[in-house]
């Protein structure tokens, strides 16, 4: 059976919207939502009828063109054309399953009874959505304001019959898969193109993936500090409640505790090697915490974008209005995504740290945890890769939105570079994960020198379940494949 996702007035959470998201089949609308759209559409039939004025995107020209006039009869051409020309995306491909969490975004956006569409071009995303098409997006091409532009028209260009998709495991002409699921090309209508185009959902397609991604890798880190934290010998007092109380901070707290927890319930190495541990170790509570508070911000920014609408104009069929702002403009999204940027690249960067104490030969722990140093270069490299991806976080950390550029003839002369912002998070999204495999990695090959540890029943029964994947490196081997098992495994099993 089906699972279907009902879209409704609002999204009540972030969470429940994922799920919904990524165990449904099929997208349906609420019958209120759908006399909203009915009912918005009157309206604007009725005003441009009774009211021969000049209104933006809808009967003149866009942009810097905003002062050109449309005729009546060339209202559709001037739709369809819009989402043709604005179709000049380039760089890689837009991965499937985030095109279709934009596709959905788009779907509960134009929904909420604001964009003057009619009921039939909604129906249609539905039909795409619900028959698997996926259009083909590429990566660059917005500027984050007017509305993800670029990666928005080539979303849209199958509901006009144009571009490409992929549907049943091929890539092909969307006139095709049209075809062959009997849906005919949409001939746009006044206002429609405009609708489809204006709007952030390619950013916020991103953002909500690389959201849950980051709530995902705390989880993980925190284990893996756990790990290391008794693979490296380390004391237990950093994490005391007491500690952290007095600070008192929620996300500290948070991290401490479960750490705190884990590490109660292992026995651990008998041996001290020092008064305190490094900072990697000592001060994870502050380091993830301050990461976790970043996610939970940013987190409830996603789900209030969820909810927005973004179009431009917008119809107020109920107050009689028709406004034109400024709704499409992303930087409430290109600021907070800079900013998970930061939280996440140094979750990944004081991970790499205790990676590269674990190997370094302290502790009673042997040179780059090779059982035979010298012969075997153990986990070497693999320091220097994680060295590498941190690095390349770091230069990611470059915030886009403190950057703009003049478009449009001066027309849009502020802009958010929010899809900018949107693809390089989901680049160090991906770059923390490896991090978080290799430092797994390394920790369980250190827990196995420690003979008078006795992990606790939560963490064995992990590590038990990953050394039927990955076993213990005993001499040099092919260590991509690891890298690659380990961090597969964290995404499955964390």
């Amino acid at each position: 059976m089906n699972m279907k996702l009902v879209l409704t007035e609002k999204v009540d959470s972030l969470d429940k919207f994922w799920n919904g998201l990524q165990n449904c089949e099929e997208i349906a609308l609420s019958d209120n939502l759908k006399r909203r759209i009915q009912k918005n559409r009157a309206y604007l039939e009725e005003r441009l009828e009774l009211k021969k004025e000049a209104l933006y995107g809808i009967n003149t020209g866009f942009g810097s063109l905003c002062n050109v006039e449309i005729k009546a009869e060339e209202l559709s051409d001037l739709q369809h054309n819009l989402v043709m020309s604005h179709a000049c995306g380039v760089g890689e491909e837009v991965p499937k399953e985030i095109v279709r969490t934009m596709l959905a975004l788009k779907i509960n956006n134009l929904s909420q009874g604001y964009s003057g569409i009619r009921l039939e071009l909604v129906q249609a995303m539905i039909t795409l959505f619900n028959n698997g098409i996926t259009p083909i997006v590429y990566q660059l091409g917005s500027l984050g304001a007017s509305g993800d532009l670029a990666p928005l028209a080539h979303l849209s260009l199958p509901l006009i019959g144009l571009g490409e998709v992929h549907f049943e495991e091929k890539r092909m002409d969307s006139s095709i898969a049209l075809q062959s699921i009997g849906l005919s090309p949409l001939k746009l209508s006044f206002k429609e193109g405009l609708a489809l185009l204006n709007g952030t959902q390619f950013s916020l397609a991103y953002a909500l993936h690389s959201v849950w991604s980051a709530k995902k890798l705390l989880k993980i880190a925190n284990y893996t500090a756990t790990m290391s934290c008794i693979g490296f010998a380390c004391k237990k007092d950093p994490f005391h409640p007491s500690l952290h109380r007095i600070r008192n901070h929620s996300g500290q707290q948070e991290v401490a505790a479960s750490i705190n927890q884990l590490l109660s319930d292992t026995k651990l190495s008998n041996t001290i090697y020092s008064v305190q541990d490094p900072y990697s170790f000592r001060c994870i509570p502050q380091v993830h915490g301050a990461s976790k508070k970043a996610i939970d911000h940013v987190s409830e920014i996603v789900e209030n974008e969820i909810n927005a609408v973004t179009d431009n104009p917008n119809i107020f069929d109920e107050e009689d209005l028709i406004l034109i702002g400024g709704n499409f403009h992303a930087q409430l999204l290109a600021i907070p995504m800079d900013y998970l940027c930061i939280a996440l690249s140094e979750l990944g960067s004081i991970s790499e740290r205790r990676g590269y104490q674990l190997i370094n030969g302290d502790r009673g722990l042997p040179p780059y945890l090779a059982d035979n140093p010298g012969l075997h270069s153990g986990f070497m490299i693999c320091q220097y890769t994680a060295a590498s991806v941190a690095s390349q976080n770091k230069q990611l950390c470059t915030p886009a939105s403190a950057d703009s550029i003049v478009s449009s003839k001066g027309q849009e002369d502020h802009v958010s570079m929010a899809a900018n912002a949107a693809t390089k998070l989901h680049r160090v999204v991906n770059n923390v994960y490896s991090l978080m495999a290799i430092e797994w990695m390394m920790a369980c090959q250190s827990i196995e020198h420690r003979k008078d540890v006795q992990l606790a029943p939560e963490l064995n029964l992990l590590f038990e379940k990953y050394r039927k994947i990955v076993p213990r490196l005993t001499v040099d081997r092919f260590l991509a494949p690891d890298i690659k098992a380990t961090e597969l495994f964290l995404r499955e099993h964390i």
